[in-house]
């Protein structure tokens, strides 16, 4: 029976064709599986890779229906005109490539009896990983109800891919997008961006976890920051972490690097030079994709082993898989620029020659229903295993245990201190509480100058080579001058505690990284998962106001700009003034769930104007009321940011010299001052009755003092500024240069004396009567601009 099985499966279905080389692999393989007591015989083992071939087929014919068509025939049958869709579309070439890819990551799960978690790259691939899903029933609820039950289900999911359906409130009517999204079973990271799956699968799993990780070979020139996984895996920290590159040789419209033998061969010997072992096979053979995972693995163990003895030393040679396919593989226009969105040369809606072309080429990619659901029986074997479906893998289901809060410590109202400071100690503090939450820290390029201190003598940089006390071969610190590549460490790191700090221009390289994390944890809120992993603060210190000195491309208030127009649910952006309020607002962050929080801080030793109920209520609220004095023509003063409420500060006192009234409100997160743009959103601003409370409508005159650019703060809260003849708005206005702190602020019309000539214009009164003559002359433009310097 055992030789019957072989010989069924060596002879293949349709496209898929087994070599020499694969056979001997196979079987290999299969007898240590025996061996193990994985599988009880090896006719069991071939039984299983029989059912790939199916599934494989069905998958591949599915992707191309997904593209083209609005039902399938169950029965094999000639689709004909009306069954096309008038307007197809899908990344076709690259979601057939990828079907013989999941297709063997899920067997080989049966094949051993472990659920792996999984992540692609090229998430525009989705079609192969939601009819793999569909196929074996590894679904979430809300598309078993959708796509399950036979024909019907999966015309539905035919017709839902790149359907364009639109609900009454906006939202997509599907469940199913175009990439990864958190409707995907077992989906992680949407793959939008190419290059940050690369990034961010070493960081991952948990020991004792193994997770595939599914790149594309444009990635592997779009992000060299892969490149350097070897160093930063341990196993004393992370689980089994697999690259397997589809190298299908295609861009879009042209050849990749790759797509030459040449090209192929410097790849490989590129990533020897980097510590990989790279292994490359066919990838057009799904049992080549589970042999190569398999042997990944056992490679990877035998090292770890090895390491253990003594007998080697980190970095590790990485296993990597490399599978060489052509783009579209099995189907029409395979390894043409076509393959990459619709490989047929017309619509087969409208076109008789190409309707023929799609029925004679899916014909071999067919399975009889009969076979094929013998086989999805054969590998649904997780009742019998006693494991979880793919959906429910622990990578995709990330919820870390609460972690312990340290206490808070705070400083004297007045005392000078860095508010980096005050997180060096909170993080350090909150990591020694919790031993159990894996720490990652994000560091492009020093967290001595940003004044963590502690931070890094704690948990020390990462290296393979240490030099000082500070680096460790097992070290908690990702450093590299790659702002998405240390990032990524910790957007990766869903399972313990996180901090990122770079210089504030610099951050600008993260946000498409954090963009498409932000975005996916704001999908599984709204479609009722929401994102578990602990939420974590990217520090932008180094900023613009005191980083006059490295010139305009180090003063850059982008950052937070972009952040704050992400959903304040899911994105926070927070400026604290001092030590007190970055150390009050900690708490918030590390005891909540699927946040970025953007906290823009100074470095410098700055005064700390908040006492520390003052801090907490700041904290809470996201402005406090930190001054008030009753005089004439009042006005409401708003700072955002340290070095603005600083300027604020001596502006307000000149006008409570004159008898001009005033209430100075600090504004330490926008978002919460903000109208809410949905429900979820709603959850995260204050009532209005606070904010009413906060900003009375009896001030007519409102000047604003802000870190960031005027029109973005004044943007989102417009409803501060109600009427524009008296509301003016001060801040970053993109002039800078090799300047200080003072000529930062004087080169953007920011400095206390600009805030009292905006009150001026607002209540119409002359400029001389709350400045000197010298005075005047500077803030005109025509005097000595350091007549206006304070400190």
């Amino acid at each position: 029976m055992a030789n019957s099985m072989i010989s069924r499966w060596q002879q293949g279905y349709g496209p898929i064709q087994h070599s020499q080389e694969t056979q001997m692999a196979i079987a290999q393989m299969a007898q240590q599986l025996v061996d193990e007591a994985k599988q009880p015989n090896t006719e069991a083992v071939y039984e299983k890779l029989i059912a790939l071939d199916h599934l494989t087929a069905a998958g591949m014919w599915l992707v191309v229906h997904m593209t083209y068509a609005n039902r399938v025939r169950l029965d094999g049958s000639a689709l004909e005109a009306d069954d096309f869709k008038v307007q197809p579309e899908g990344h076709t070439g690259g979601a057939l490539n990828m079907v013989p890819a999941y297709a063997a990551y899920m067997t080989l799960n049966a094949l051993t009896g472990e659920t792996r978690a999984w992540l692609m790259g090229q998430g525009h691939s989705v079609a192969a990983i939601e009819s793999i899903n569909v196929l074996l029933n590894n679904l979430h609820p809300e598309q078993e109800q959708a796509y399950g039950g036979g024909e019907a289900g999966l015309n539905r999911l035919l017709q839902d891919f790149y359907g364009y359906g639109l609900a009454a409130d906006g939202s997509a009517s599907a469940p199913l997008g175009s990439h990864v999204n958190p409707h995907t079973a077992g989906g992680i990271i949407e793959g939008g961006y190419l290059g940050f799956a690369e990034l961010q699968y070493a960081h991952m799993p948990l020991p004792g976890e193994k997770l595939v990780a599914f790149l594309s070979d444009g990635a592997a020139e779009e992000q060299r920051g892969s490149d350097w996984i070897p160093r930063w895996w341990r196993a004393e920290d992370s689980g089994a972490a697999l690259p397997i590159m589809i190298a299908n040789g295609r861009r879009i419209e042209q050849r990749t690097q790759m797509g030459t033998l040449e090209g192929l061969s410097d790849f490989i010997d590129h990533l020897k030079g980097c510590g990989f072992d790279p292994i490359a096979f066919d990838g057009r053979d799904p049992a080549m994709f589970v042999y190569t995972l398999w042997d990944m693995e056992q490679r990877l163990k035998q090292r770890v082993q090895l390491v253990e003895a003594g007998h080697l030393q980190y970095p590790l040679s990485i296993p990597y898989g490399i599978a060489h396919t052509t783009k579209g593989f099995g189907f029409y226009g395979a390894d043409e620029n076509a393959a990459h969105n619709l490989p047929l040369p017309a619509n087969p809606h409208v076109d008789e020659t190409v309707r023929q072309l799609f029925n004679k080429y899916a014909k071999p990619l067919w399975v009889n229903p009969t076979d094929l659901a013998r086989s999805l029986t054969i590998l649904q074997t997780h009742q019998a295993q006693q494991r979880v479906l793919e959906r429910d893998n622990p990578v995709a289901n990330r919820h870390p245990v609460e972690p312990v809060l340290p206490e808070l410590h705070f400083v004297d109202k007045g005392t000078m201190s860095s508010p980096m400071a005050a997180l060096d100690r909170y993080f350090v503090e909150l990591v020694e509480k919790n031993p159990q939450l894996r720490p990652r820290v994000g560091n492009p390029d020093e967290l001595a100058s940003n004044r963590l201190l502690s931070v890094l003598k704690t948990l020390k940089h990462r290296v393979s080579d240490p030099e000082g006390d500070n680096e460790s071969i097992h070290g908690a610190v990702i450093t590299a001058l790659n702002e998405e590549a240390v990032v990524s460490a910790c957007i990766g790191n869903q399972s313990g505690l996180n901090l990122v700090a770079s210089y504030e221009a610099f951050c600008v390289k993260m946000l498409g990284a954090l963009r498409q994390r932000i975005i996916f944890a704001r999908q599984q809120k709204e479609i009722g998962r929401p994102a578990q992993w602990i939420s974590w603060p990217v520090v932008a210190t180094s900023h613009t106001w005191e980083n006059g000195k490295n010139q305009q491309s180090h003063q850059d208030t982008t950052f937070a700009e972009a952040l704050l127009g992400e959903m304040s649910d899911v994105s926070r952006v927070i400026f604290p003034a001092d030590y007190n309020s970055f150390m009050a607002v900690l708490p918030s962050i590390y005891a909540s769930r699927g946040q970025i929080a953007c906290v823009v801080a100074p470095k410098r030793e700055r005064a700390a104007y908040l006492a520390p109920e003052q801090a907490r209520l700041l904290a809470r609220d996201g402005a406090v009321v930190l001054d008030e004095y009753h005089g004439q023509e009042p006005v409401l003063l708003f700072a955002n940011g340290s070095y603005q409420l600083e300027q604020i500060q001596v502006a307000a006192q000149r006008l409570k010299d004159q008898g001009h009234g005033y209430r100075l409100v600090y504004i330490q997160e926008p978002g919460k001052l903000r109208h809410a743009r949905d429900v979820y959103e709603l959850e995260q601003v204050i009532i209005p009755e606070k904010l009413a409370e906060l900003c009375p409508d009896y001030f007519v005159h409102r000047i604003a003092l802000t870190h960031m650019r005027p029109e973005v703060f004044r943007g989102h809260l417009w409803h501060l500024f109600p009427h524009a003849f008296t509301s003016s708005v001060l801040g970053y206005i993109n002039r800078g240069g090799t300047l200080d702190e003072f000529g930062m602020q004087f080169a953007n019309n920011a400095t206390w004396a600009h805030v009292l000539k905006a009150y001026a214009h607002s209540t119409k009164t002359k400029l001389q009567d709350y400045l000197s003559s010298t005075e005047v002359d500077a803030v005109l433009g025509v005097g000595d601009p350091l007549v206006l310097k304070t400190y």
